[in-house]
């Protein structure tokens, strides 16, 4: 039986009773979709890792446009990160915040909470007042570089029943890299970001989990070590989670192009690390993909590798380049896929599933098109390639 099998396929004719929340105004399935093609209905992804840049930074990203683009790439609960403005590390902060969401959401959106004040790594937020606000709490975008510091936070997280979401970076070992430091930072003179930035501190985070007994989920893990350290750390019953990104998958450093779209942190690493993430998800130790959607102003994406921001969008490309580089090729199965994209960020973040559904057409292809981005954000590193699997969210 086909894995097809396990997912409800309609037509627009059938008189099917939900609606789609588009662009603001209810609208009919029959509405949305030809009545000449066959769909697949699967349930609503979920998204523990974007930004969505409001309050501060509205110019990049709204929540509303980052719902829509959420909604258009398939995603139904998305976990919204801190590095706003202000950070969300009191309860006043997180409130401004939660009343955008209140008035402007269009899918579930659940936001983090800080671990420490404006993530500056020195003072834990109000973590005990914030706690049944937030998700959960992470300094994403920033390490917590204070080993004492990120004892306190498991210990207050464990207490509160919270998850610590880490993004971890060692700041002593950048020096100044924006690039991975590999192969093509070589050739091209360019200053590189070393794979022992990442997982020392992670290798640091474990231990700390060991001792304290929190749990504790990675954000966008891109190294081999990384995946060696999360998995061994399984097999001595860490409560550890992480996830990693699509992009991380199916491209890296070898990929590279003078171009701010490549820029991202972590950094596209390896071969040699992007087929260790593979095995990752094969084999569990990646519990869920999530996209890191951090959108910014095409002159802030426009200056090259070196000075361009950090980020790219991917709410709106992450399942058609998911399906046709993994699941086309054979690499992992769709369930599979859906597990990592639904079932398993759902479950670890206890984000409930309700009846929220996304519709796509498995057989039509289509390349991307920045400019028919819903996100305020266009840079992508997935354009001229031909895909499968359209959304026809409008």
């Amino acid at each position: 039986m086909s894995e097809l099998a396990k997912y409800k396929f309609i037509r627009p004719e059938m008189n099917h009773d939900f609606v789609c929340k588009a662009e603001g105004v209810f609208s009919s399935f029959s509405e949305l979709f030809s009545d000449s093609k066959e769909y697949v209905v699967f349930p609503g992804f979920c998204d523990v890792h974007v930004h969505f840049r409001e309050p501060g930074f509205s110019y990049k990203e709204t929540i509303y446009d980052g719902c829509c683009a959420a909604a258009r790439g398939g995603y139904t609960a998305v976990c919204t990160m801190p590095n706003l403005n202000p950070v969300p590390d009191s309860v006043e902060h997180l409130k401004m915040q939660i009343d955008i969401i209140e008035r402007d959401a269009i899918i579930n959106v659940y936001p983090y909470a800080s671990i420490t004040v404006n993530e500056a790594g020195n003072e834990l937020s109000d973590m005990e007042n914030l706690a049944d606000m937030a998700i959960a709490f992470s300094d994403d975008g920033r390490g917590v570089q204070s080993d004492d510091m990120m004892r306190e936070a498991m210990k207050k997280a464990k207490a509160l029943d919270k998850i610590i979401v880490a993004h971890c970076e060692v700041n002593s070992l950048l020096k100044g890299g924006y690039i991975h430091d590999g192969e093509y930072a070589k050739h091209h003179n360019h200053r590189g970001i070393c794979s022992a930035s990442e997982y020392e501190q992670i290798a640091r985070d474990i231990e700390l989990v060991k001792e304290i007994g929190c749990k504790y989920h990675v954000c966008h893990i891109s190294t081999k070590e990384s995946v060696e350290l999360i998995r061994q750390a399984k097999k001595d019953g860490v409560d550890i989670t992480c996830e990693t990104g699509p992009h991380y998958l199916v491209i890296d450093d070898s990929d590279l192009q003078e171009d701010g779209r490549f820029k991202m942190n972590p950094p596209l690493r390896s071969r040699e690390d992007r087929l260790a993430l593979i095995e990752g998800i094969k084999d569990g130790t990646i519990d869920m993909i999530a996209t890191d959607h951090a959108p910014h102003s095409a002159e802030e994406k426009a200056k090259g590798l070196e000075k361009s921001a950090f980020g790219i969008v991917g709410l709106e490309t992450a399942l058609p380049v998911l399906y046709t580089k993994l699941v086309k090729t054979g690499i992992i199965t769709l369930n599979k896929l859906v597990d990592l994209l639904c079932v398993n960020p759902r479950k670890r973040f206890n984000i409930p599933m309700g009846e929220d559904i996304t519709v796509w057409d498995l057989n039509e292809e289509f390349t991307v098109d920045v400019n028919d981005f819903l996100s305020l954000g266009k840079a992508t590193e997935f354009t001229s390639v031909i895909y499968l699997l359209k959304s026809h969210f409008r």
